[in-house]
């Protein structure tokens, strides 16, 4: 019986439902569980960064039968399924999990409270840029007292051209520790700002385009998010939020244990099956 965990990926997509089924493969990884990625970068992404072992590419979740074995276990975050495939999954998978919208899940293992930032001030636009934002809003923009941590899907060369804008430039293999370690960060990714809070940091939110955001859970945890028309409005409003930073309320990271445990006891029963 084998764990899989599928999380949808991709450069127009971003990592951020890989960044949370890493979180809970981590829980189990004494079972050995396969992330499944419908983008090979985001796997190699969560190898190298997120402490993953095991990793696939599958194109889209439909595709899953073709590697798994009947009665093992997926936990999946995607909006690809609906009632009937559900139903088909529910009887293929001895267990299946979804991972909802508004599920707050971070590897605390790793986003743990440092002692001393090293950045005061972080700009995360994202993994993904595919339709390059953040140049078209960096247009005739002067340089910021701010540093970049780079998106993974960012386009080749385009740190080069972010260099004139920003202090400090930072390698998107770095991200972990720069979550970790900026005071202050804004970000339009809702899993990066919950990263941040559990490492006792501040994120500041705003709202791409290209994205839809759970309006009613970041209203609940008080998180601030900021209006903007240009890059200068942008960071000015950002300066002035951290200045009055407010409280934040109801933040609370998914508790588990119940899904392990199911896991575990499910795994042990068909592991004593098998050496009858």
């Amino acid at each position: 019986m084998q764990i899989y965990l599928y999380a949808k990926s991709g450069h127009t997509i971003g990592l951020e439902a890989t960044k949370r089924c890493a979180a809970i493969a981590n829980l189990l990884k004494e079972f050995n569980p396969i992330l499944c990625t419908s983008d090979f970068r985001a796997g190699a992404f969560a190898k190298d960064n997120l402490e993953i072992k095991k990793y696939v590419n599958i194109d889209v979740i439909r595709n899953l039968p073709n590697i798994m074995q009947r009665k093992d276990i997926l936990i999946y975050d995607s909006n690809e399924t609906n009632e009937e495939m559900r139903k088909e999954m529910e009887e293929f998978c001895s267990l299946l999990y979804e991972i909802k919208n508004d599920d707050i899940i971070v590897d605390t293992t790793l986003y743990k409270k440092s002692e001393n930032s090293i950045f005061e001030k972080t700009l995360f636009f994202g993994d993904d840029d595919y339709n390059n934002l953040l140049l078209d809003l960096l247009k005739d923009s002067k340089k910021f007292d701010l540093n970049l941590l780079m998106g993974h899907y960012f386009f080749l060369g385009n740190e080069k051209i972010f260099q004139n804008h920003f202090s400090n430039v930072i390698d998107e293999e770095e991200y972990v520790q720069t979550i970790q370690n900026s005071k202050y960060l804004l970000t339009s990714s809702t899993q990066t700002a919950y990263e941040s809070l559990s490492c006792g940091n501040f994120p500041v939110l705003f709202k791409r385009e290209d994205k839809s955001y759970n309006d009613k859970l970041i209203s609940k945890l008080n998180i601030p998010v900021i209006k903007y028309s240009n890059i200068d409005e942008l960071i000015n409003n950002f300066e002035s939020t951290i200045k009055d930073y407010p409280t934040i309320t109801n933040f609370e990271i998914k508790k588990l244990d119940d899904m392990i445990l199911e896991v575990k006891e499910k795994i042990a029963l068909f592991n004593k099956l098998t050496q009858l």
